[in-house]
């Protein structure tokens, strides 16, 4: 098993790329649009955030869900027209609450474990992305927000993320450009943010300099399993061009249900759609009166992160409504609300809106790991933490693979046994 195919030029396709690179399979990433990192991993809140591992099966966010239904701003809308995708996800997604508390600290545990491969690729490889190394500050409004975050960080500790309550005078010290009235909040130092798409940009061309081929403008129309190996037909123009290699990964985002499908496989991904505004900081008063520290308000579910001096990157929300990809001035308007209400000095004339596509399992847990068919391998669904979790998920796959290939090599080795 030499030849690999990975499907999907995001985040975890190109941290995956390179994992393998380093191990020295060939490689080849193929991606449908013209660079890589172009939908979900361009513009999303830009957080390393193991403090945000919390699920979200909990029957609070089933309840708020109900209270929200008839509001177009808020923070999780569920549109109402049934598809037997968004049914069988939900009803897989409450089938999850009972491993609420599991799951949590198993991606807690998951996202301290990327930390380590992530900032050793980025600085073995020079990659400049923004990088903030300042903590995230967790921001609550009532007593019942408060008292819920502090049951996640016992969850929390248990998987290695220390996490501390403060109190408003100590969010000030933290973030002393803060605005508004919190009723405490909870602070991670360990946490960081930068640029997705930056860090995304700069490890593809570390994956090239490794000898991945990265192909674009390659729209993969079919995956077949067959006769030892995988074949992938690509569309060009008006053909279609299939090629053999010995294992494919797919790491297509939200398309990864429909490759699974065709490789025999079930990998429920939904596609939640997430918000966000880039606001420029064009003048000193603005880049003054910006956050440092990046933060999460756990009542609205915004995130914002500082990505070098001139730039704010606020995103959240979650918008179950299949694979529409519209960017609706309702949705985005809260967005800068936030940032008018929270940081009343901060120019908010010039922004940048976007929109992109969560690849969500029902559980909250990525799937990663083998297909039922050989040289079949996952790394996909990881939901709200894909680039937390990118860099050890594609380490395990890049095992994985290592291990099959090791295995095929030792039973070829095996002298031949005569009856």
């Amino acid at each position: 098993m030499k030849n690999i195919a990975i499907i999907g030029g995001g985040v975890t396709g190109v941290t995956t790329a390179y994992a393998l690179a380093k191990r020295g399979f060939a490689v080849t990433l193929l991606e449908r649009h013209r660079y890589t990192a172009m939908e979900t991993s361009y513009a999303n809140g830009g957080q390393l955030s193991a403090s945000n591992a919390e699920v979200w099966n909990h029957r609070a966010t089933v309840a708020k869900a109900l209270q929200w239904l008839l509001r177009s701003d808020a923070p999780l809308l569920v549109h109402l027209h049934p598809t037997w995708h968004k049914l069988s996800w939900f009803a897989e997604f409450i089938g999850a609450m009972p491993q609420y508390h599991d799951n949590t600290i198993a991606l807690a545990r998951m996202a301290v474990a990327a930390r380590e491969h992530l900032f050793r690729w980025a600085e073995d490889e020079g990659i400049a992305f923004d990088l903030r190394r300042q903590g995230i500050l967790h921001l609550h409004r009532d007593r019942a927000e408060f008292e819920h975050a502090a049951a996640v960080t016992k969850l929390l500790a248990r998987a290695g993320v220390p996490r501390r309550a403060v109190t408003p005078d100590e969010m000030l010290a933290i973030e002393p450009t803060l605005r508004g009235q919190y009723y405490g909040g909870h602070y991670t130092d360990s946490d960081s943010s930068g640029d997705i798409h930056k860090f995304v940009t700069g490890l593809a061309q570390a994956a090239q300099r490794l000898g991945a081929q990265l192909r674009c403008n390659q729209q993969v129309v079919q995956l077949n399993a067959v006769g030892g190996g995988i074949d992938v037909t690509v569309l060009q123009d008006d053909s279609a061009d299939t090629s053999r290699y010995d294992a494919v990964v797919v790491c297509a985002g939200a398309g990864s249900r429909d490759f699974a499908a065709q490789l025999g496989d079930d990998v429920n991904v939904y596609p939640v759609k997430g918000y966000s505004v880039t606001v420029h900081l064009d003048d000193e008063a603005s880049r003054a009166a910006a956050p440092q520290v990046s933060l999460v308000d756990d009542t609205v579910k915004l995130v914002c992160s500082r990505l070098g001096e001139d730039r704010l990157r606020v995103a959240g929300t979650a918008e179950f409504h299949g694979y529409n990809r519209d960017i609706r001035a309702d949705r985005i308007a809260p967005l800068t609300e936030w940032v008018q209400h929270n940081f009343p000095e901060v120019s908010t004339r010039a922004i940048t809106p976007w929109a992109g596509l969560r690849p969500m399992m029902p559980d909250l847990l990525p799937r990663v790991g083998p297909g039922k068919a050989p040289g079949v391998f996952y790394n996909t669904g990881h939901g709200h933490l894909g680039w937390t979790l990118s860099a050890t998920t594609a380490d395990t796959i890049a095992n994985a693979i290592s291990a099959a290939r090791d295995s095929s090599r030792t039973q070829a080795a095996l002298p031949l046994k005569l009856a």
